[in-house]
């Protein structure tokens, strides 16, 4: 499915976007790909916003507690800095990064590099989340997952919130959030 492109000899670079809601399996896939890449023997950069540190100060881990280590950084610019002489950049929580997020992927991406970014499309109100909108217009390949609704059992595309406190961003697991379909966000507990 992701065949490298070539054109007289050149290596090109894209972006790949995994999205979707919470608990749809969005760092479980991108933990799959990036060690499917090592197993090629590509040299690989993983990163993650440093104020994520809900499972582990510097792994990427998913819901289901699979892991990889990555870099921690501040800033969408540092992922330049630190990304040198590597064939794959990996980066999980895109929507927590800021608005250069998705210059910084282009900018890999034309040096050759392959990127794969994972993030929440929507935030808990079902309203486009952080840079994640600019991230799916430039990628070459979306991958949209979905989780289970935990009121009806349909796809759940909405990160619904239990807990009635924080602004967009409240950093949480199943104590705050749930999977839910569009029609059972709307209802109140």
């Amino acid at each position: 499915m992701f065949i490298e492109p070539s054109l007289k000899g050149e290596r090109r670079g894209w972006i790949e976007v995994i999205c979707g809601s919470m608990f749809s399996g969005k760092t479980e896939e991108l933990i799959r790909r990036l060690k499917r890449v090592k197993i090629a023997n590509l040299k690989v950069e993983i990163f993650k916003p440093a104020i994520d540190v809900r499972y582990d100060q510097e792994k990427i881990v998913s819901h289901d507690t699979n892991a990889i280590l990555s870099t921690p950084v501040d800033n969408s610019q540092t992922i330049l800095l630190l990304a040198q002489d590597v064939d794959v950049v990996g980066i999980d929580e895109a929507q927590f990064f800021d608005d250069q997020v998705s210059n910084v992927c282009e900018q890999l991406a034309q040096k050759g590099i392959r990127v794969i970014v994972a993030g929440l499309d929507m935030d808990y109100l079902g309203n486009p989340f952080g840079q994640m909108p600019n991230l799916l217009a430039k990628a070459d390949y979306i991958t949209k997952l979905h989780a289970i609704c935990q009121v009806c059992g349909n796809i759940a595309n909405i990160s619904y919130r239990k807990v009635n406190e924080g602004g967009q961003v409240l950093l949480g697991e199943k104590d705050v959030y749930e999977p839910r379909c569009r029609i059972c966000a709307q209802l109140k507990d």
